[in-house]
């Protein structure tokens, strides 16, 4: 008997020359488990199991380009030549079980300079092992932290060449998607907002000036990344905060990111306000992707409280995103593409020495 057509989520996605096996991704998932932004085989276990569970992509977490770009002190880095050699294994990992690995490159900005999340996520003082933060303007992101430094010129033009040279090194350790952090308010995501720019100059006022770094970023990579190999941008489609940032603001940056040679969007929100007033429930963030989808004329990502198959394909059956990415829900059931595949019906690639446990028809 003829197997059924795949569901939705289960078609293919070509980006590039990258062809991923369904629509469903990893989404980068801080572990707070690096020790001078080395991976260990925590990041092997934990990112190779989602590849093995049938995931297409799997990103590695928020990536810092430069040491005082770190969320934590146990944050994952490749600001140095030392770091591919664990990044690289891996990659080869994931590629081997049929995903193809991806890595975010991160910057945290003001947000830099915390403890890990199980020890309460508060600002390090400097007497204690923490560092100077930096950001477009010198203003803390919770009343009562200490301000960072704003950035000059110079600093945001380095800041530009770091995330270059780490893209350089992402693809000698084998990434073959990388993903630019300008989401959740750091770094970018701070230039991005009126609420935490305040500057007067060339990178500041106007929208085009709030942009410039997003754009430039894009355009350092492109240099260094080859054209067969997709380029996202994660964002915060809005800071969910009056006078911030906005959904129309995205559109308008999609667009320009996309003239960029980005080639996905993908559409997570808020980050840049304590104050911010978000309407959470279950994909409460996909009408951003599917709006700027259709609007900006560019693929996107889905994310957000997307935890069931029969929601997941929705998505992309009814052209609201490209691709899902997943959080939590991988973290409760890193096999979930093979758990979908059952329940919608379709094959996904269950590895051989998984066989046993799946039905034929499933396979």
């Amino acid at each position: 008997m003829e197997h059924q057509p795949s569901a939705h989520l289960f078609q293919p996605l070509a980006i590039r020359g990258i062809t991923f096996r369904n629509r469903i991704a990893v989404s980068p998932m801080c572990q707070y488990s690096s020790s001078d932004g080395f991976s260990s085989d925590w990041h092997l276990v934990h990112l190779g199991s989602r590849a093995v569970g049938g995931a297409a992509l799997v990103f590695t977490e928020a990536t810092a380009v430069e040491p005082r770009g770190r969320i934590s002190p146990a944050d994952l880095g490749i600001w140095k030549d030392d770091h591919i050699e664990n990044l690289a294994r891996i990659a080869a990992f994931i590629k081997q079980q049929g995903a193809v690995p991806g890595i975010q490159l991160a910057h945290a900005g003001r947000k830099a300079s915390t403890r890990v999340p199980w020890e309460g996520g508060a600002v390090i003082p400097a007497d204690q092992g923490g560092w100077q933060s930096v950001a477009p303007s010198a203003i803390p992101f919770r009343p009562g932290d200490p301000a960072p430094a704003e950035l000059s010129i110079t600093g945001i033009q380095a800041v530009a060449g770091a995330f270059a040279a780490a893209a350089r090194r992402a693809l000698t350790a084998g990434f073959e998607v990388l993903e630019i952090h300008a989401a959740h308010g750091y770094l970018i995501n701070e230039f991005l907002s009126p609420l935490s720019n305040h500057r007067t100059d060339s990178y500041g006022g106007s929208f085009d000036n709030r942009i410039r770094l997003a754009l430039e970023i894009a355009n350092a990579i492109r240099a260094v990344w080859p054209s067969h190999l997709p380029l996202f941008t994660r964002i915060s489609a809005t800071d969910w905060a009056e006078g911030g940032w906005t959904l129309d603001d995205s559109l308008a940056l999609a667009a320009r990111l996309r003239d960029h040679g980005v080639d996905l969007i993908d559409c997570s929100s808020g980050g840049n306000a304590v104050d911010a007033k978000i309407q959470i429930g279950p994909g409460y963030q996909v009408p951003f992707a599917e709006r700027i989808r259709r609007e900006a004329g560019i693929l996107t990502g889905a994310v957000g409280m997307i935890t069931e198959a029969h929601q997941a394909n929705e998505i992309i059956q009814t052209g609201r995103a490209d691709l899902v990415l997943l959080a939590r829900e991988f973290l409760r059931d890193p096999y979930f593409p093979l758990h979908a595949a059952t329940v919608l019906d379709s094959q996904a690639a269950v590895p051989v020495q998984y066989l046993r446990a799946f039905p034929p028809s499933k396979r």
